[in-house]
């Protein structure tokens, strides 16, 4: 689905199966999973994961030791809002739930800055979400908190398998069931298929930076740590923050089939994507923090994009519908 412009995703999220008209035979479902992640990829996983993290474990003592530049806190700032953004904006709302349409040039950058957060290749990462919320808290879930049961044990366990565990299962969600406008979607399957050399890209492009601002070797190693490792541990985590704290912890005012919740002081480093509960209340909202004083960044950058005429058809929360999706929402007679 490629064109000088390029509409949001057919497929949404939680949606029925489609009906048929009487007579004709039902097309069979597709499998819930297909293939196994090789052990390569699992090997990469384990890289990625806990190299970023011993990096921020770093982060005191080399900020103790050396200082920290403005150079550095500039291409922190840069690609930590630009490939956050890449997950919240291009691969959550817009790729997964179909939140607004986009320009073609725009759609792609989207992609781009999602991949460079090197949390997945684009169809991996939204056949997750999507089946993630087809199945919230229940056995198919790929990451419910709940995977354990409700002990304190259980829970513990289950908090550290919705953060970070599930990630390492060898079983693929099926993305030709969770994700078909993806599959057939040349611009998509390029970051797919590429992924590898937008990780390297991701990771050397702001050493590249630094060392080209400083003209200094050492200015492109901080750079790095900065703008490549810790950034990418900081995405990470906040990002799994919502998979994991917010089905646990918060408030619930929205009905939900699950124990989706807001997390306040979760909410600036998500760029707003911790106000989850309105989210699984209403999945294809382009607008998660919709009271009065809740902040969301990612809602205000899709403000901007469709002020600038890049981005139409926004699904802006509706104040009856808010209303009829409320925990005190009066029952009709």
């Amino acid at each position: 689905m490629t064109a000088s412009t390029s509409a949001a995703p057919s497929v949404v999220t939680g949606a029925a199966p489609a009906t048929t008209r009487p007579g004709r035979p039902r097309k069979p479902q597709q499998p819930l999973l297909y293939g196994r992640k090789p052990r390569i990829e699992i090997v990469f996983l384990w890289v990625f994961v806990t190299v970023p993290l011993l990096a921020v474990a770093a982060a005191v003592p080399v900020f103790w030791g050396w200082g920290l530049s403005w150079t550095d806190v500039g291409i922190y700032l840069f690609f930590h809002f630009f490939t956050g953004f890449g997950i919240t904006v291009g691969f959550h709302r817009y790729l997964t739930h179909g939140a607004f349409k986009a320009k073609r040039w725009l759609r792609i950058v989207l992609a781009l800055a999602g991949t460079m957060a090197i949390e997945g290749a684009p169809i991996r990462w939204v056949a997750d979400h999507r089946r993630h919320h087809q199945f919230a808290e229940e056995a198919d879930d790929p990451h419910s908190p709940w995977r354990f049961g409700e002990s304190v044990k259980g829970l513990a366990k289950g908090l550290v398998w919705a953060h970070m565990g599930w990630l390492f299962t060898r079983e693929n969600t099926n993305s030709r069931r969770f994700a078909p406008d993806l599959v057939a979607d040349k611009d998509i399957r390029w970051f797919q298929k590429n992924f590898v050399w937008v990780l390297l890209f991701s990771l050397l492009l702001p050493a590249a930076l630094g060392g080209l601002l400083t003209w200094s070797w050492q200015g492109a190693v901080t750079a790095y740590f900065w703008g490549g490792l810790v950034r990418i541990a900081v995405v990470h985590h906040v990002t799994w923050s919502v998979n994991s704290v917010c089905h646990v912890f918060g408030e619930r005012p929205f009905k939900t089939t699950d124990k989706a919740a807001n997390v306040w002081w979760l909410a600036l480093l998500s760029l707003g994507e911790s106000w989850h509960n309105l989210h699984h209340a209403d999945p294809t909202c382009a607008r998660h923090g919709v009271e009065k004083g809740q902040i969301d960044l990612s809602a205000r950058l899709i403000w901007l994009f469709e002020k600038a005429g890049w981005v139409w058809d926004v699904r802006w929360p509706k104040e009856d519908r808010l209303n009829a999706k409320r925990v005190d929402a009066p029952v009709a007679a």
